[in-house]
């Protein structure tokens, strides 16, 4: 699989995913940019992990110029040709999807792990997580510890580059090893508007503060600290 990326609004990535000549979007929430890269090829699908305009907004023009097939959570069930709940799998690509259920951030926001990549939308950032949209904060702590159980070598892929503020934020309250060393890393990527990501589950094991929540009360301390920082 090849896996890049297309830069939309202030800080959104919209992953792209090729292989045997076939295409995938994740989360187009922007046609404009999609179109630009495509450059008159062809879209075969299209993942949703949840229903934020930021997420969806290109899926009307997309689906008219292209005609994608279109999987996504119950949410998402006016733009879906394909609806998925926790736990079902698909082939698409010659590859196998797995959806994890990461609710919280909104109700029925899923995530897609294939061939060892997770491509987790708002659930997941590197050294953060999604605001708590739903209030549902038990939900979201659930989903985190669902991707916390994947393996140290899954590679992540978040629809947002976040990682300078929430490390910031990390630093305030943890101290972790290699912390400061990725703040590091990400600061100058940053200073030269590259992006930061993926980041890997074993890297989040030890430098995000919602991965090392003790426990449900922890975590919601944390997220409130986060939304006032």
């Amino acid at each position: 699989m090849d896996i890049k990326y297309i830069k939309a609004f202030n800080d959104n990535y919209i992953w792209t995913i090729e292989k045997g000549g076939k295409l995938l979007l994740v989360d187009p929430g922007d046609a404009g940019p999609v179109i630009d890269y495509l450059k008159g090829r062809k879209l075969d699908y299209i993942l949703l992990t949840h229903k934020h305009m930021d997420h969806v907004g290109g899926l009307d023009e997309l689906k008219i110029k292209y005609g994608p097939k279109v999987y996504g959570p119950r949410e998402t069930s006016e733009y879906n040709d394909v609806t998925l709940r926790d736990g079902d799998e698909f082939d698409l690509l010659g590859e196998n999807f797995k959806v994890i259920s990461t609710g919280g951030h909104t109700d029925d926001h899923i995530s897609y792990l294939v061939d060892d990549n997770l491509f987790c939308g708002d659930a997941l950032f590197l050294a953060g997580c999604g605001r708590v949209f739903t209030k549902d904060y038990k939900k979201s702590y659930e989903g985190l510890n669902k991707l916390k159980n994947l393996a140290d070598g899954t590679v992540v892929y978040p629809a947002h580059e976040y990682s300078l503020a929430n490390l910031e934020f990390a630093k305030s309250v943890i101290s972790s090893e290699g912390l400061d060393r990725e703040y590091e890393r990400v600061k100058k990527l940053r200073e030269e508007d590259e992006i930061t990501l993926p980041t890997t589950i074993g890297k989040e094991k030890k430098i995000n503060p919602f991965f090392l929540a003790r426990d449900l009360d922890e975590f919601i301390d944390f997220r409130n600290k986060k939304d006032n920082f």
